[in-house]
C-alpha cells in the first residue's frame, strides 16, 4: 500500500461479535492507532488477549464506551489490572454516556490494591467533542433502547499542496523558505531590487480534508437518525452495526439493531467511502448474505472483517 506523508491511521478489529462471543469472534472492541496515539472504542470481554494476539501493545490513551450493555465494557476490568501490573502511571480517561462515573467507581472498587494511575470517567452527550493532537473524537446519539453514543474520529484539515513551480516563478530559491511557507509563515524576498512579501496562499493549494472514521456501536440504522446526519457524512470508513442479515429485519427492529442491508443504506446515504460490518450475531456460520445485502444498497467497498483484521486508512489524495 502506498503511504502519503503524515500520521499513519490503523484500525484493529479486535472483536466483531454480537452480544454473544463465538469461537471465531470476540465481543466488541475496535482499536484505532493514529500516529503514536491508541484509542479503544468499546472493550468487550477478552480485549486484552486480543491486543496480545494483535501485538498492539498496551499504551492506551483513552477508552470510549458506546453504551452500558455488558458485551461492550466487561473487558475494562481485566485490562485495567494488566495495565497496573505493567506499572502504568499515566492517567486513564474513560469516556461514555451517562453512568460512566458509576462505572469507573466499580472499576476502582473491584480491586483490593492501590493502582499506580488514576482512572477518570467523563460523561459525553450528543455533540460532545474530545480534542487530541491533530484530531478530535465527537460523540453522536444512537438508538438502541438505552442511552448510547457513536463516535466520529476526524483529523484536522491538512495544508494544501505546495506549488513548487509557482514558488520558483515568484523568485523564491529552493530551500528553507519553501518549508516556512508550507508551515504557514509569510516570507519576504528581494526580487529585481524590490522587497516583496510572499504569503502561503500564494503558493499553496486549498486545504485538504483529514481522514474520518465513524463507529456506530449498537444502533438502528444510522441514516434514520437525523441528529447525526451532519456529523457522520463523508467518512473514509463507516463501521456499522450489522447484527443480522436482511432476512431477520423484523428481529433487528425488535431488538433495536441493524441489518447488513440497512448498514449499506447508511453508507450510501452518508457518502462513506468504505463500509465495515460488525457486531455479527453468533447465529451465523456464514456471512455471505451480509455482504450480499450490503452491496445491494451501497456501491462502495464493503468488508466484513474477521477478528484481528488490521485496516490502514489512507488519505484521500
Amino acid at each position: 500500500m502506498v503511504r502519503i506523508a503524515g500520521e499513519t491511521l490503523h484500525v484493529h478489529f479486535l472483536g466483531t461479535a454480537g452480544a454473544l462471543p463465538s469461537p471465531q469472534r470476540n465481543p466488541p472492541s475496535i482499536l484505532i492507532r493514529r500516529g503514536s496515539d491508541t484509542l479503544l472504542f468499546d472493550c468487550g470481554e477478552g480485549t486484552q488477549q486480543q491486543m496480545m494476539r494483535a501485538r498492539t501493545g498496551f499504551t492506551v490513551n483513552a477508552i470510549f464506551i458506546t453504551h452500558w450493555h455488558a458485551d461492550h465494557f466487561l473487558g475494562v476490568f481485566g485490562l485495567v489490572e494488566t495495565l497496573a501490573f505493567m506499572g502504568r502511571t499515566d492517567p486513564l480517561p474513560i469516556y461514555g454516556p451517562p453512568w460512566v462515573g458509576e462505572f469507573v467507581d466499580l472499576v476502582q472498587g473491584i480491586s483490593r490494591h492501590v493502582r499506580g494511575f488514576p482512572i477518570t470517567g467523563y460523561a459525553l452527550e450528543h455533540g460532545s467533542v474530545v480534542p487530541f493532537n491533530g484530531y478530535t473524537v465527537r460523540a453522536f446519539a444512537t438508538f438502541h433502547g438505552i442511552p448510547g453514543l457513536g463516535y466520529v474520529l476526524e483529523e484536522d484539515e491538512r495544508p494544501g499542496r505546495f506549488n513548487r513551480e509557482q514558488a520558483i516563478a515568484l523568485g523564491i530559491p529552493p530551500g528553507p523558505l519553501f518549508g516556512r511557507l508550507q508551515r504557514g509563515e509569510a516570507i519576504r524576498i528581494v526580487r529585481d531590487g524590490v522587497e516583496t512579501e510572499v504569503r502561503p496562499r500564494d503558493v499553496m493549494g486549498e486545504p485538504r480534508p483529514g481522514r474520518k472514521i465513524v463507529y456506530t456501536g449498537d444502533t438502528r440504522p444510522l441514516q434514520r437518525l437525523p441528529d447525526a446526519a451532519g456529523m457522520v457524512r463523508d467518512a473514509d470508513l463507516l463501521i456499522h452495526d450489522a447484527t443480522f442479515d436482511d432476512e431477520e429485519a423484523d428481529r433487528a427492529r425488535e431488538v433495536l439493531h441493524s441489518t447488513a442491508g440497512e448498514a449499506g443504506e447508511a453508507a450510501a446515504a452518508s457518502g462513506a467511502r468504505m463500509l465495515a460490518l460488525v457486531h455479527i450475531s453468533s447465529r451465523y456460520t456464514s456471512t455471505a448474505n451480509h455482504i450480499r445485502d450490503a452491496k445491494r444498497r451501497y456501491e462502495g467497498d464493503v468488508i466484513l472483517p474477521a477478528d484481528l483484521t488490521v485496516l490502514e486508512v489512507p488519505f484521500r489524495s
